[in-house]
């Protein structure tokens, strides 16, 4: 594109420009994909079936397969329209859109693994009054916050974002819109705008992770007062898979976002970028299901139902 032309669309690279290898990949994010739906899919009906875990843990638990079922749809059919037809446009309001919902629901879940915490915090630390702590209001306003607040937070880099002028390259080193890989193709400063994703990054993601560190010092001190071995592990296995999905949330985001524009490699933004977008929200529905009791009984009496 020349210098002072304005651009009306973007290029996504994609994955692979290769024919046999598209087709694959086709296949392969297909599937994926449908397992992602299928998986998170099935734990909301789990949860929604069995009045056992009609409480504040599965209540946080159906906001994240929610999110986990937002947040690969925001990318993923465009990437396999363009591994399918090779047609790798987007106009320039749906790039600002995709990076709107995109960096949303990152934001969301942010937040909502926080309150996630907390209430294992609550559950663990304070059992007694854990139902009337964490009560239906209290879960609300906490589930609503956290929405309300990763949409808002996500509008104001998409508006600054959408408002540089972009006259020189179209070209998005990524499969899908994103705010780094965006910036860089401005044809002005992008200084304020990289400040601004710092600053709110630097803010809001350390206060949710601070969130997070204190309820598990709290959670831990608690377990270890705990006598049995038994009792330790009953306790903390209610944690672990929270504490997984925990890990892979914050490795991937801080390494996406936490970064100046001048250290991004194009490369590992993408494998980075598939680890969170696609591979994590199909691993979440694994890593709760297998691990967490309630949840198996929960869908061993819904096939049951289904066959009677």
């Amino acid at each position: 594109m020349r210098n002072g032309t304005t651009v009306t669309e973007f290029i996504l690279m994609g994955i692979s420009d290769l024919p046999a290898v598209r087709f694959s990949l086709f296949a392969v994010f297909l599937l994926i994909y449908l397992a992602t739906l299928l998986g998170n899919g099935t734990i909301l009906l789990a949860i929604g079936a069995d009045s056992h875990l009609h409480n504040p843990m599965y209540f946080f638990l159906s906001n994240l397969s929610l999110l986990d079922i937002f947040c690969p749809t925001a990318t993923v059919p465009k990437m396999l329209e363009n591994l399918l037809t090779e047609n790798r446009n987007i106009s320039f309001a749906g790039c600002m859109l995709q990076l709107y919902f995109l960096v949303a629901l990152a934001g969301t879940e942010g937040f909502l693994l926080a309150a996630m915490a907390y209430d294992r915090y609550v559950a663990i630390c304070n059992p007694l009054r854990y139902m009337i702590i964490m009560n239906k209001k209290l879960c609300l306003q906490m589930a609503a916050g956290t929405w309300i607040t990763g949409f808002l937070i996500s509008l104001l880099h998409t508006m600054m974002t959408s408002t540089l002028p972009y006259c020189n390259s179209n070209i998005v080193n990524q499969y899908y819109c994103d705010i780094p890989p965006v910036l860089v193709l401005s044809c002005a400063s992008t200084n304020v705008a990289e400040m601004v994703v710092l600053i709110i990054g630097g803010i809001f993601g350390p206060g949710a992770f601070l969130v997070i560190l204190i309820s598990y010092v709290y959670i831990i001190s608690t377990i270890l007062r705990i006598r049995s071995v038994e009792g330790k592990y009953k306790v903390f296995s209610t944690c672990a898979s929270h504490l997984m999905v925990v890990c892979l949330f914050y490795g991937t985001t801080i390494f996406t976002y936490v970064r100046p524009s001048s250290s991004h490699h194009p490369d590992q933004d993408r494998m980075v970028s598939m680890l969170y977008g696609v591979i994590t929200p199909m691993m979440n529905p694994f890593i709760y299901s297998l691990r967490n009791k309630e949840v198996k009984e929960a869908l061993k009496h819904m096939m049951i139902y289904k066959r009677h």
